[in-house]
């Protein structure tokens, strides 16, 4: 097997690129074969479904997906990998702000975990709270309560056209929490506490709704 990954092969060269452009931890994600290095650092790609070596065909098959994006394969950059290493930046991002569990929104609000639990389900299939899901639970992003745990009543408005458009709730959650064009840098959720801005901060959720149903 050494034999078939040696130095000047396809696959030490499409593993250092990868690790180069700081995307190699992304090709799981994307469904994607793997690499591994052994003690000697030699490079294997492997299979993601049986996890067996991939010949040099493969290999060669597997580097010309990965550089098909572009007028210049040998300059390419895989989009798709590029747009995952975001996504798991930004998901990070999120999960390093305030959120809450059904028992720590229960506490919030003086009540049982199974009253939260109920509540919180009742609010998203009125498209009344942002949810999501994550590591087989569920988060309650805390931007959008009040002190009493219960949601903000400008913010009604802004997730219900989003959330009734079925649109990921980790992008509503990072357009509500984040700079956004629609409203020329300003952040949705705080933009939205401004009486003068809350009919904008509505119009653009409007319109980003429209965007994700087509």
């Amino acid at each position: 097997m050494r034999d078939e990954y040696d130095a000047g092969s396809t696959g030490p060269r499409l593993a250092a690129w990868l690790e180069e452009l700081g995307l190699a931890d992304q090709l799981a994600a994307a469904g994607l074969p793997t690499f591994e290095r052994d003690l000697g650092g030699a490079v294997v790609w492997r299979d993601p479904g049986t996890g067996a070596a991939l010949t040099p065909d493969q290999v060669a098959d597997l580097d010309r997906v990965l550089h098909q994006d572009g007028d210049e394969p040998a300059h390419a950059v895989p989009l798709a990998l590029v747009q995952l290493r975001r996504q798991a930046r930004v998901r990070a991002a999120l999960l390093a702000s305030p959120w809450h569990t059904y028992a720590s929104l229960a506490d919030v609000r003086g009540g049982s975990e199974n009253a939260a639990r109920f509540a919180v389900h009742k609010a998203a299939e009125r498209h009344a709270l942002l949810v999501v899901a994550h590591d087989g639970g569920t988060l309650v992003p805390a931007f959008q309560l009040t002190d009493a745990g219960e949601l903000r009543d400008e913010l009604a408005p802004v997730l219900e056209p989003l959330l009734a458009a079925r649109m990921d709730p980790w992008k509503v959650w990072a357009w509500l929490t984040q700079p956004a064009g629609l409203l020329g840098g300003l952040v949705p959720h705080e933009a939205a506490r401004d009486p003068e801005e809350a009919a904008i901060v509505r119009h653009a959720a409007v319109r980003l709704a429209e965007v994700a149903r087509a």
